[in-house]
């Protein structure tokens, strides 16, 4: 006999906030409610202030399953900006203007500072002084990163004029809590997204399709490789001398394919499950290890936080406008911020300003190598010296910490021999095969994706589903026992 007791209480407990398991689009638990949320929110589009306020239900609903109560941060935060927004296109005076805007921006960086850096400041501050510091206990907020630097834009585009405030609380909580942005990006701009809140959603067929062929990529990217290769990875930084230099470096190169896989796979899920929905977001990759520079790399890379730290941060500190070493300078600062803003450790600190003093020095020797455009070997070259650049600040941003970064770099230079590579492959025959269809793959023109996108949208839904089953089975093939969360999370 069925104990409906019991099925109930581990049904509600299933739907309850889990702190060492939060929601993710890859999870079979996510899928399940949103099969029951998209029929609802269908129904509604013929009423937007339903539509509004069933979408934020549903999004402050996913937002607790990744982050418990801090939902009501999310909400405060979006409480405040909307409200000194508003005062901002009100006010006639610019000095207020001026002043509401800091007041803002203060508090948000403030409210960021405390559970993202508060613990990291007083450690080395107790370092300097001899103390014995014992960390205070606070609990990151998944996703605080992005809706900060949304809201700032925010309530900067109103003041700059760029954006119309929103006139209502509940359409910039929608904006806000967007869940399939959320908790690890892109990070979207009002003023690309609220013209869209205001008109009515139409969903055709073809963004259906498309966005479930982007969620299908994502997946496969995320679900599959990444969580595939991250085992082995997983393996040689966490013991950064237990392996020889040769699968060490191999560790390093899969690293540097899984934190693409995992992201970019991320984003192409948050933008398929928006488009399904009636919402376009930007791209926020394009092939970024086809770059042949790091200038180009930031140009293909996490582009909605490139273009945020570009638009917000580089151009006022005065961009190019300044003079060489004013704008080698900038980019310096603003990728060290960019590095600091991934975590609150002195690596993401290294990471950064080595991207930063990367870009100056690409920029300084630009006037020099730029007779050198359209020769092979010279494209060859670059692109070579631009991924080792790359891979090698990877170590700093995966290692566990600053020690673990130089030793993992000290093993492969002192302990490498290329006679490890046959009983690699013997052994890792499988990580081989996925690294070599991730090679081959972001190699292909971006025109072979257009095209398959196309045949995915016009085939028939029978073809569509076996696609879908494939992926499915493929997904619980190379499943490993825990669901490995998105790299991202954490920043």
């Amino acid at each position: 006999m069925i104990d409906w007791s019991e099925t109930l209480n581990n049904a509600l407990s299933l739907l309850a906030y889990d702190p060492k398991s939060p929601m993710l689009f890859s999870s079979g638990l996510f899928w399940a409610i949103f099969l029951v949320f998209m029929p609802i929110y269908a129904s509604l589009k013929g009423s937007r202030p339903k539509m509004v306020l069933f979408m934020i239900f549903f999004s402050l609903y996913f937002y607790y399953k990744s982050s418990g109560f801090y939902l009501f941060l999310l909400v405060a935060t979006s409480f405040i900006d909307w409200w000194i927004a508003l005062k901002i296109a009100k006010s006639e005076s610019l000095t207020v203007k001026k002043w509401l805007v800091a007041l803002s921006v203060t508090l948000s960086l403030s409210v960021l500072a405390y559970f993202k850096y508060a613990n990291f400041f007083l450690m080395n501050w107790d370092a300097i002084i001899g103390a014995n510091f014992q960390p205070l206990d606070i609990i990151l907020p998944i996703g605080i990163s992005y809706y900060t630097f949304r809201s700032i834009s925010y309530v900067v585009d109103v003041y700059r004029g760029k954006t119309a405030p929103v006139k209502y609380w509940l359409e910039y909580l929608f904006f806000l809590s967007f869940f399939p942005a959320l908790v690890a990006g892109p990070i979207v701009r009002a003023c690309d997204f609220m013209p869209q809140l205001r008109k009515e959603p139409k969903i055709s067929a073809n963004e259906v399709y498309g966005g479930l062929w982007l969620i299908i990529i994502g997946v496969i990217k995320k679900a599959i490789i990444a969580d595939y290769i991250c085992q082995y990875n997983n393996l040689v930084f966490d013991t950064p001398t237990g392996y020889n230099g040769f699968e060490t470096l191999m560790g390093v190169l899969g690293y540097t394919a899984q934190i693409y896989c995992d992201f970019s796979g991320y984003s192409d899920m948050a933008i398929g499950l928006a488009l399904i929905m009636g919402f376009k977001l930007l791209p926020n990759f394009d092939f970024p290890y086809r770059s042949t520079s790091l200038t180009e790399f930031w140009r293909r890379w996490h582009i909605s936080l490139s273009t945020w730290l570009r638009d917000y941060l580089y151009i006022p500190l005065g961009g190019n406008r300044k003079g060489t070493l004013r704008t080698y300078l900038n980019n310096f600062l603003t990728m060290l911020l960019g590095g600091l803003w991934h975590g609150a450790a002195w690596k993401f600190v290294f990471w950064g300003a080595m991207h930063g003093a990367g870009l100056a020095v690409n920029k300084a020797f630009r006037p020099y190598t730029s007779r050198f455009d359209g020769k092979k070997w010279f494209t060859a070259l670059s692109w070579l010296l631009t991924m080792i650049t790359v891979a090698f600040l990877w170590i700093f941003f995966r290692a566990d910490s600053w020690d673990a970064s130089w030793a993992v770099v000290g093993n492969i230079l002192t302990n490498f021999s290329i006679d490890y590579l046959p009983p690699f492959v013997k052994v890792r025959y499988m990580w081989v095969i996925m690294m070599i269809i991730i090679i081959v793959t972001h190699s292909l023109p971006r025109s072979f994706y257009d095209r398959l996108a196309d045949k995915f949208i016009d085939s028939s839904w029978l073809l569509k589903l076996v696609i879908f089953i494939i992926v499915v089975q493929t997904v619980v093939t190379f499943a490993g026992e825990d669901v490995p969360p998105f790299i991202y999370f954490q920043f």
